[in-house]
């Protein structure tokens, strides 16, 4: 069984939910107190044992790039003045020269065409996907205990976190394959925002997937879907016919920021477990309510 070595984020679209912020800057590089919402999501790869992430990007998007590049004048300047602390938090979390990739998602087709790109990149060999949307507190990572679960199990695995039953409709939901037994366990499907008196769990899909290369394959032949696009649950349901689906419910907390109202919690929620802002912030808010 080959090892999980590579990661796909997709950071090609356009951040509809939260404009007008994005008009200019690409969601992906929006803050989350001091660190912007893409380095959360590489750095949860990295702790995963994650040797090499590849971001599926589209115009507009170069200044993802340049966040992960060597900013010499400025490291240069912190240096000068031995600021090793704030020197340390600029820093790319990608040091290794080759650990990153960069591939164009040329139309917006979708998530599953944005995996799709990567295929040349990921070759024949099992890979994560990660969406820069979803951030999740959790030590270790999401991903990381996703990995050490695949590293038993083998196949493709889907991170799922318990929503209240009446929510299921906002959500895609996996069905167990049979009675569910602890955080891991095997899949039959996937229904897409069913209605909760039809939903078959309470389990929602997350936003972090290990997936085997053939879903390549069916990528390539599935046809558009809803809203015109290419989508990723299509393939992997046909994938679902010929290899074995875990869900695993990891333990820690997700945060949807690719909403406003999302990010502002994210903000808040970390902020607060913060020890450098936490109390002040909470007085802050104890003032304001």
């Amino acid at each position: 069984m080959k090892p999980v070595r590579k990661v796909v984020i997709p950071v090609a679209g356009h951040g509809t939910r939260v404009l007008p912020a994005t008009k200019s800057i690409p969601k992906e590089l929006l803050p989350l107190v001091d660190r912007p919402l893409i380095d959360y999501v590489v750095r949860e790869a990295l702790d995963a044992g994650i040797e090499h992430v590849v971001l599926v990007t589209g115009r507009g998007k170069s200044a993802i790039e340049d966040y992960f590049d060597h900013a010499f004048e400025l490291e240069a300047g912190l240096e000068a003045k031995n600021k090793t602390e704030l020197l340390s938090s600029v820093r790319a979390p990608i040091q290794t020269a080759g650990a990153i990739s960069y591939t164009r998602q040329q139309s917006p087709l979708g998530l599953g065409h944005a995996v799709w790109c990567a295929r040349d990149i990921i070759g024949d060999e099992p890979f994560a996907v990660s969406l820069p949307d979803v951030v999740i507190d959790a030590a270790p990572s999401a991903l990381a205990q996703m990995v050490t679960v695949y590293e038993k199990t083998g196949g493709n695995i889907i991170a799922v976190e318990e929503v209240a039953q009446e929510e299921t409709n906002k959500y895609g939901i996996v069905a167990p394959k049979a009675d569910r037994s602890g955080r891991l366990f095997e899949m039959s499907g996937m229904v897409e925002k069913p209605a909760p008196a039809k939903a078959p769990s309470n389990l929602a899909i997350t936003g972090r997937y290990i997936l085997q290369p053939e879903i390549f394959g069916l990528l390539e032949k599935t046809e558009r879907g809803t809203g015109g696009e290419i989508q990723l649950t299509d393939a992997m349901d046909a994938l679902m016919e010929q290899q074995s689906f875990f869900a695993y419910e990891y333990e820690g907390r997700s945060h949807d920021c690719g909403s406003k109202l999302g990010w502002l919690k994210a903000n808040s929620a970390l902020a607060l477990k913060r020890p450098d802002l936490g109390k002040a912030y909470r007085d802050f808010l104890a003032a304001e309510l």
